[in-house]
């Protein structure tokens, strides 16, 4: 290396304080220029679009610009280029349901073949691509999503799946660029664990591999930042992927392909494929080389999968066994002891239930409050819900609530009303009632049911519906049964909210296993990436904690070397003597 080469090195980690050092990472002149470190761990800050501010103006021109473009193009990209398809589907806008947002091509099963075997054939060059590359690619792309693509990302978030301006920041901005660069800290956590102990004259070493295969990622529609982390997380480790975006998360998704593709992805190693979900999943689960499942979906589709999965393990279809990740549905709860702080709780409370309108997996859905509170509470909480706004998210950018995503999903919660509306063992504190005239807007709805083992603490809704059970302060204990016993067997997040530190160490130990994720005195949604790892047990999915190395773990193939610097002159022990 030559003096100014070196005087460059040092001068770099004399002014760069925020720089990790990895010291188990030793690059080649081969692999690397020099040994790296990578940025610190840091949350992209929020904006706060408050009117009048920049920020604001320019999703408000983003909007603009976007609604004036529709129906946009969504795009089947694999094989390094556009991919024609003779038929396509349509996805209104969930806020006008007359509208189309946007229209994309469903992919055959020969295309979805191609695809996968475009992927195989740049397995080798890109897990041979060193970590540093790699890594930088993710880190631009990070940038690109907090500058250039900033708004557009809100907007076409904000349109297709109906988020008001704060919902589409934290997600498709903030957490998306989380995701991009703390998986790149994760990755170099993984990749600088070593052996620690050793043996003179030998040397143990771990590589670790991507999967001997291709990762399968299929994402949700609710959050535009997920596709991101479930293809860059097996990326980054070195894996190829073939990338299934939900129908209803299909234009926003394909923003994301197209800055990782900017930010200088190789074309094959991620593909991007729209299409009938069943259609494609059934060509992937027959491939020899499927080898991971990166899934955030509902419980039972994950059930379904893996099942199919697990017979293709029996009759011996895969080369490897398959590792499958998973964050799947919840039942999420809010336990409220008679010591608690109830405005503080009432607040909680309707943020978790009625943010993007019960959208997220960790959305409060069920309530437990004590009968010596509970007035209080639900006259708090209905004057609360009674102040909510509701409206199409790009008109009325003050609207805290917008619609739900589409049909099937409006007719179904529209459905669970009807009938709770007209059972007697629930009482109608708010809401009750929902327009489908324009718009799938189901407004935010209580229920006070009289036994807490009623079918709304069981089934997963995924709207804004909220049911409450009032237990006497007495039977706290047993209530601490009832939470753990109902869910719906599904075990995401939970909350209690108390200021009696006994009470608190109760619930703390009682609901061990009730959440995967659980709170005091917060609500259940808004986990922040690097800051509280995400998922949960029993049928809430593997709980391999997105937001963490864990996830990042699991799609690689760790090959342990072992070197000897003696030769071996005898067989015999000494005990053989």
């Amino acid at each position: 290396m030559s003096t100014a080469s070196l005087m460059r090195l040092r001068a770099t980690r004399l002014t760069s304080p925020r720089l990790r050092s990895l010291p188990g990472i030793v690059q080649t002149r081969s692999k690397a220029t020099m040994p790296f470190r990578l940025p610190d761990a840091r949350n992209e800050p929020n904006l706060e679009y408050r009117k009048g501010s920049p920020e604001r103006t320019k999703v408000e021109e983003a909007l603009k610009k976007l609604r004036s473009q529709m129906p946009v193009r969504s795009e089947l990209f694999y094989d390094g280029k556009f991919q024609a398809s003779s038929q396509s589907w349509d996805q209104p806008l969930p806020a006008e349901h007359g509208t189309t947002f946007t229209n994309y091509p469903l992919a055959t099963k020969e295309q979805t073949n191609e695809a996968i075997n475009a992927a195989l054939e740049a397995k080798q060059s890109w897990q041979d691509t060193p970590f540093v590359d790699r890594a930088s690619i993710f880190l631009k792309a990070a940038e690109l999503v907090c500058t250039k693509y900033r708004y557009e990302l809100i907007a076409a978030t904000m349109l297709g799946q109906g988020k008001n301006i704060w919902q589409g920041e934290i997600d498709a901005a903030a957490e998306l660029a989380d995701f991009f660069r703390l998986n790149c800290n994760w990755a170099g956590e993984i990749l600088e664990k070593q052996p620690t102990r050793g043996s003179d004259g030998m040397w143990s070493r771990v590589e670790y591999r991507p999967l001997e295969g291709f990762v399968y990622a299929v994402s949700p529609f609710n959050f535009t930042a997920i596709g991101g982390n479930l293809i860059c997380g097996p990326a980054i480790m070195g894996n190829v992927v073939l990338w299934k975006p939900s129908p209803s998360n299909v234009y926003a998704s394909f923003l994301v392909y197209k800055i990782l593709l900017e930010a200088g992805l190789p074309p094959n190693v991620i593909q991007f494929v729209t299409g009938d979900p069943e259609a494609i999943t059934d060509t992937v689960l027959a491939h020899r080389d499927f080898a991971g499942l990166n899934f955030i979906g509902s419980s039972n589709v994950f059930r379904s999968l893996f099942g199919r999965i697990g017979q293709g393990v029996a009759q011996k279809s895969y080369r490897e066994f398959p590792r499958m990740v998973a964050e799947t549905s919840g039942k999420n709860f809010h336990l409220v002891h008679p010591s608690a702080d109830i405005p503080s709780a009432v607040n909680h409370t309707i943020r978790g239930s009625f943010e993007y309108q019960g959208q997220k997996c960790s959305a409060t859905s069920r309530v437990y409050l004590p009968e010596s509170r509970a007035e209080e509470f639900l006259t708090a909480l209905k004057a609360g819900v009674k102040e909510i706004t509701i409206g199409n998210p790009d008109k009325d950018l003050s609207a805290f609530m917008g619609p739900v995503i589409h049909r099937a999903s409006f007719e179904k919660i529209k459905g669970i009303i009807d009938a709770s509306n007209k059972d007697p063992s629930l009482k109608l504190i708010a809401g009750g009632t929902y327009d489908g005239s324009v718009g799938y807007y189901i407004h935010p709805t209580v229920y006070q049911a009289d036994s807490p083992d009623h079918r709304l603490f069981n089934e997963e809704i995924f709207g804004p519906v909220l049911t409450v059970y009032v237990y006497k302060d007495a039977e706290w204990a047993q209530t601490l049964k009832d939470v753990d016993r109902n869910g719906g067997g599904l075990a995401l997040t939970g909350a209690v909210f108390a200021k009696d530190r006994i009470a608190i160490r109760q619930a703390e130990d009682a609901l061990r296993y009730s959440a995967g994720n659980f709170y005091i005195n917060c609500k259940t949604t808004a986990a922040l990436i690097g800051q509280q790892s995400f998922g949960g047990a029993r049928a809430s999915g593997t709980n391999d904690k997105a937001g963490s190395a864990d996830p990042l773990r699991r799609f690689v193939s760790p090959r342990l070397i072992k070197e000897e610097f003696f030769p071996q002159e005898g067989f015999t022990y000494p005990s053989n003597h």
